[in-house]
């Protein structure tokens, strides 16, 4: 049976990690391939390998704490950084072993949602922006994370819906989603 198993976790749908304090311990082959490496090349790494910024790194850090301490999974939608330096959008889910301790070990899973380069590309601020606002925050409070004016940050979300031709956030963020392809939705 432990060879069936072993079969299912590497060819499950989705890339499945375990890490340690954000260090990968061990990850599926389907994981691997999401972001163009090999499994042996990942084992050991900090997830820091697939983020565009130590600033990215940091700040997804602490979200999704609180329901991990409550043996809850947490679950979000991310852009991550793959090996050949393009960007794919995740959905992101994370249940802990010791939630007493979060981080200390936790297993992860990470499904595509956006399989290929379509549309406009997003600059680094564009992307800050659109994470924070997938996250369900709003202007004022990206405007303090980022250190930003709030007012810059309604100029980078209007920069946003005319560049995806979309009337609002909702539609922006389904249509990054790829659940939308049509303007003006």
């Amino acid at each position: 049976m432990l060879e069936l198993d072993q079969i299912a976790y590497d060819h499950a749908p989705m890339g499945l990690v375990l890490t340690e304090h954000r260090v990968i311990r061990t990850c599926n082959d389907t994981f691997a391939q999401m972001f163009g490496y090999e499994k042996k090349d990942l084992i050991g790494q900090s997830f820091r390998l697939l983020y565009g910024t130590d600033h990215e790194f940091h700040q997804v850090r602490d979200i999704g704490l609180e329901p991990l301490r409550q043996s809850l999974p947490y679950s979000d939608e991310r852009l991550m950084l793959c090996a050949d330096g393009n960007r794919i959008w995740c959905r992101f889910r994370a249940r802990t072993l010791t939630p007493e301790d979060p981080l200390a070990r936790t297993v992860l899973s990470f499904a595509l949602i956006e399989t290929k380069d379509s549309g406009p590309q997003l600059t680094k601020r564009e992307r800050e922006v659109v994470l924070l606002l997938s996250q369900g925050k709003t202007s004022k409070e990206i405007a303090r994370d980022l250190g930003l004016s709030p007012r810059t940050v309604e100029d980078v979300r209007a920069r946003l819906l005319k560049k995806f031709e979309v009337k609002n956030v909702a539609v922006l963020l389904a249509r990054l989603a790829g659940l939308s392809s049509s303007p003006m939705s």
